[in-house]
């Protein structure tokens, strides 16, 4: 089994690229934001660390951790974010490894995703197999984020906070240019996926 990391800008079409994917190969997919929610619920140590850290004001009144207030604590404090990133970041690379061993020993599935914006911040390059980097111009992305609703000084904000694309290609394995067509990135993973010794 192959176990592939998939990252890229904002706007790139990461979630698009691995929707072809998930209908077309054998596979798991798992996206960090998710699995970051998950790891926060009660019940969970990362919850039980975050509550003694950022107090009991940031629940709602389900006694979840709401995402609005713990943003406004921790986006203010540089320190406090970097604690609550200690937490969260180690959480869900647990959380996805526990999956990733779960998935090997079951051997129903050929390839295992991982995607994030911050896969190679957060140390992946070491775990995962191959980096694979979604790539979309820096036009491309600032329209298709237009079109979500975002203005151009929040798009300025992301972008200048994400690694460059020197950087990400730098760091991973294969580029899909995901600039164009829809049909011309599906055919770049097309053939990279048939290319693979495991479905010999």
């Amino acid at each position: 089994m192959k176990f592939i990391g998939v990252t890229g800008g904002v706007g790139a079409g990461k979630s698009r690229i691995l929707e072809y994917i998930r209908e077309h190969y054998p596979c798991e997919i798992y996206l960090a934001d998710e699995v970051a929610h998950l790891v926060k619920q009660p019940g969970t140590a990362c919850f039980d660390a975050l509550v003694g850290l950022l107090g009991e004001e940031v629940l709602d009144r389900d006694g979840q951790i709401h995402k609005g207030r713990m943003a406004d604590k921790i986006f203010a404090d540089p320190e406090l974010l970097g604690q609550v990133n200690g937490m969260i970041h180690p959480a869900v690379k647990d959380f996805l490894l526990e999956r990733l061993e779960t998935a090997r020993e079951k051997g129903d599935v050929g390839l295992f995703f991982v995607e994030a914006a911050l896969l190679i911040e957060c140390g992946y390059r070491d775990l995962v197999d191959e980096m694979w980097y979604i790539y979309a111009d820096e036009e491309v992305r600032r329209d298709r984020l237009k079109k979500r609703g975002y203005d151009q000084e929040k798009i300025a904000r992301i972008m200048s906070s994400q690694l460059s694309d020197e950087m990400f290609r730098a760091n991973c394995d294969f580029v899909i240019d995901n600039s164009a067509s829809l049909e011309e990135s599906f055919g770049q993973i097309d053939r990279k996926l048939e290319a693979f010794t495991w479905q010999e």
